[in-house]
């Protein structure tokens, strides 16, 4: 696995409960601003996205940057650590 960021280490290491958008890494404000406006206010609901594109990467970063213009980068991050969780506790 790739170094990861703190940000990352924090989400993966408990449950999701009710953990905000800006949360997940590689989602700083700004995304998560715009997610929230789209209606993706939890990290729980952005979850719900990346299981309904059944965790396929190329869609997964491909939705978030149109919903959000996330960077690759970015998107990527967010792709890991929503991966790296479900690893963990699904």
């Amino acid at each position: 696995m790739s170094s990861t960021s703190q940000k990352h280490r924090d989400f993966i290491s408990e449950p999701m409960g009710t953990k905000e958008v800006t949360e997940l890494a590689g989602i700083g404000p700004t995304l998560g601003k715009r997610l929230c406006d789209e209606g993706f206010d939890k990290a729980y609901v952005v979850l719900g996205q990346f299981l309904v594109l059944k965790k396929d990467e190329e869609l997964f970063v491909e939705w978030l940057k149109e919903v959000c213009n996330a960077n690759r980068k970015q998107a990527g991050d967010c792709y890991g650590c929503l991966k790296d969780w479900c690893d963990a506790f699904l």
